[in-house]
C-alpha cells in the first residue's frame, strides 16, 4: 500500500502545489504515494455552508465548528492514518516524526483557518496537534505542503539518490556540513584544501568534525538531545 494523504482545507486549490513538482510529483503521478483533498465547506451548516461562528466567552476571531469538522474527518477512511491538526500551539515537526509516518499508510490533515479550531472536535477525533516553526500562519495549507514534503521525500524510490539522505541535516542528530562545488574559488573563497586531495578518509573526518562544529554553534540543543 503506498503513503495516502487526505486533506481537509477550504483551499483545495492549494493542492499539490509544489507536491506537483520535481521528485515529489514525478512520485505523485508514478504512484508512490497519493494526494486527495476534502473542502470543509461542503459540510457547512444552514443555507451560507457555514463553517465558523464567534468564541465562546467571547474574543476576537471566529472559531471553525466542531459539528463541521467532525463531519468531514468522519467522511474519510482512516485506515489507521494518524489525523493531524496544523497548529502553532503543536508538537513541533521533527525528522523523527517524518521517518516514523513515511513509513506508513499514509496522513490525514486537518489546515485550520480563522482563530481556532473547537478543542472538543481535537479531543473527540483524537488528533495530533503539529506546528512546523514558531510562527503563526493564515491557514494549515502552508505547512501542510512542509509536513507531507518532509515525508514523501522519505519514502522509497522518491530520491533519485537515495545514499543523500544518510549525511543531511537531523541525521544522527546532527546538521549537514558544507557543500562546495566549482568554480574551485569564489570571490577569494577557495573550496578546503582536504575536499580536493582525493582521500576519502580525511574528507569523512573533515565532514564529521564540521557537522559537529555546525550542529554546536547552531543548535546545541540537538547535541543536549544525543548525549
Amino acid at each position: 500500500m503506498s503513503f495516502a494523504a487526505s486533506i481537509i482545507t477550504l483551499f483545495p486549490e492549494a493542492f499539490p502545489g509544489t507536491l506537483g513538482l520535481s521528485v515529489i510529483g514525478k512520485a505523485l503521478r508514478e504512484g508512490l504515494w497519493s494526494l486527495d483533498t476534502v473542502q470543509l465547506r461542503d459540510f457547512g451548516q444552514g443555507p451560507h455552508k457555514s463553517v465558523d461562528d464567534t468564541p465562546a466567552g467571547g474574543g476576537a476571531g471566529m472559531v471553525l465548528r466542531a459539528d463541521v469538522a467532525a463531519a468531514a474527518i468522519d467522511s474519510i477512511s482512516r485506515n489507521d492514518r494518524p489525523l493531524i491538526y496544523l497548529s502553532p500551539r503543536g508538537a513541533p515537526l521533527t525528522q523523527v516524526m517524518a521517518q516514523k509516518w513515511s513509513s506508513g499508510p499514509g496522513l490525514i490533515l486537518f489546515c485550520g483557518r480563522f482563530e481556532a479550531l473547537d478543542e472538543r472536535v481535537i479531543e473527540a477525533r483524537g488528533m495530533q496537534e503539529v506546528t512546523v516553526g514558531d510562527a503563526v500562519l493564515a491557514g494549515g495549507e502552508a505547512a501542510a505542503l512542509v509536513l507531507l514534503e518532509a515525508c514523501v521525500r522519505l519514502i522509497p524510490g522518491v530520491l533519485g539518490n537515495e545514499a543523500s539522505l544518510a549525511e543531511e541535516s537531523f541525521t544522527g542528530g546532527l546538521l549537514e556540513h558544507p557543500h562546495y562545488t566549482r568554480p574551485r574559488e569564489f570571490e577569494g573563497r577557495a573550496i578546503p584544501d582536504v575536499l580536493l586531495g582525493g582521500d576519502h578518509a580525511k574528507i569523512e573526518a573533515w565532514r564529521r568534525a564540521e557537522r559537529e562544529r555546525i550542529t554546536a554553534q547552531r543548535r546545541p540543543e540537538l547535541k543536549r538531545t544525543r548525549d
